[in-house]
């Protein structure tokens, strides 16, 4: 029972230190998006302009790294309307400190498309993300972003192969 009882202590005593490096906050952001398309490029495949918004939990590993899951809406694609996609999307970013204001990241992103379910085009997306962190304050934080698309967004039986390209610029609070 002695040993029970020191086993939970210690768990609850790790649990409360690791909770002492553990931030919440929200995000919010421009989106500057494009498709690129594989082999012959699609006519009037402009760059579209979006947001981005949601919420995050960044927990401390060690004083110099990071992770920082997140779950986001995010307006993405390209300009006309068939191919504006709009994705609730989930990027888990491992953050590395330069110094005391600044932070790099990267990391996995998985998307589920929102907008239209049987429009030929796929309703997962798989990404990888990679940006600079700046900490303006000791809450205030804003964020440069590099989102590629790894997968074809399209179904396969069209035959057309697509990713999408995404720059996000960021502002974000942690609580």
């Amino acid at each position: 029972m002695k040993k029970i009882l020191l086993l939970v202590l210690l768990l609850a005593c790790s649990f409360y230190g690791f909770s002492q490096s553990t931030k919440y906050g929200v995000r919010a952001g421009l989106n500057i998006s494009n498709l690129n398309f594989d082999g012959t490029p699609m006519p009037n495949n402009e760059h579209r302009n979006g947001f981005v918004i949601g919420f995050f939990g960044e927990y401390s590993l060690s004083k110099t790294v990071y992770v920082m899951p997140e779950l986001q809406f995010s307006a993405e694609g390209a300009k006309p309307e068939p191919m504006q996609l709009d994705y609730i999307q989930m990027p888990v970013l491992f953050k590395f400190r330069l110094s005391e204001k600044s932070y790099l990241g990267a990391g996995p992103q998985v998307g589920l498309k929102i907008n239209k379910v049987d429009d030929g085009i796929r309703n997962f997306a798989y990404s990888g993300v990679a940006g600079f962190e700046y900490k303006i304050n000791l809450m205030l934080f804003a964020d440069l972003r590099y989102t590629y698309g790894f997968s074809n967004i399209f179904d396969e039986n069209l035959g057309i192969k697509a990713n999408n390209s995404t720059i996000q610029f960021g502002v974000g609070y942690k609580f």
